[in-house]
């Protein structure tokens, strides 16, 4: 980002090459559709290259580009909310990578055909179980499992304390526990 600061166009392509499908991922979960997570993912490099001068390092990049994305998400749920438009989500993935069920359950083409319907199904599950979460939770599992980002970072992203995140988290995976207790081993 420092070089982007400086005026290193190379350096901004660079940056999108490293964390749009990231974004795009996030977003397809916090306001479901492709198209409206592609469209969040290119508001987030519009809004970092016009802040570009202004950009100081004082936590990681990426804590910085995922507080914007937090903020436009935000935003645009409630915009949704007050169209009341319905999303439609799409049943696999696609082209632009792995949903978060995906990653946790990759389907192997040698299992056997009952193994693999048992596998798809938990899959269907977990990724019914993320969907069911509130947002803030939603996001903070899919920036912590998926994003690999500390309590800390995840905090500064969502202007949390790292406490707040450690119970925030605490809850989902209750909540996720309870939806899913039939597939998990007590």
């Amino acid at each position: 980002m420092l070089r982007v600061q400086d005026g290193d166009e190379e350096a901004f392509g660079e940056l999108v090459e490293s964390f749009r499908e990231r974004l795009i991922h996030i977003f397809s979960h916090l306001v479901g559709g492709q198209d409206a997570a592609e469209d969040l993912a290119q508001e987030v490099f519009l809004r970092i290259y016009r802040a570009r001068e202004s950009y100081r390092p004082t936590a990681k990049f990426s804590t910085w580009l995922f507080r914007i994305a937090n903020n436009l998400a935000y935003n645009a749920r409630r915009t949704l909310g007050r169209r009341k438009e319905v999303t439609i989500s799409a049943d696999d993935s696609g082209p632009l990578g792995p949903r978060p069920a995906e990653q946790l359950l990759a389907d192997q083409s040698s299992l056997l055909p009952s193994r693999q319907f048992v596998t798809r199904e938990m899959r269907d599950q977990v990724q019914e179980a993320i969907e069911s979460l509130n947002e803030r939770q939603r996001l903070a599992v899919l920036l912590h499992k998926f994003e690999g980002m500390s309590y800390a970072d995840i905090g500064l992203s969502m202007d949390l304390t790292p406490q707040a995140v450690k119970s925030l988290l605490s809850r989902a995976r209750e909540n996720l526990k309870i939806h899913l207790k039939k597939y998990v081993a007590n």
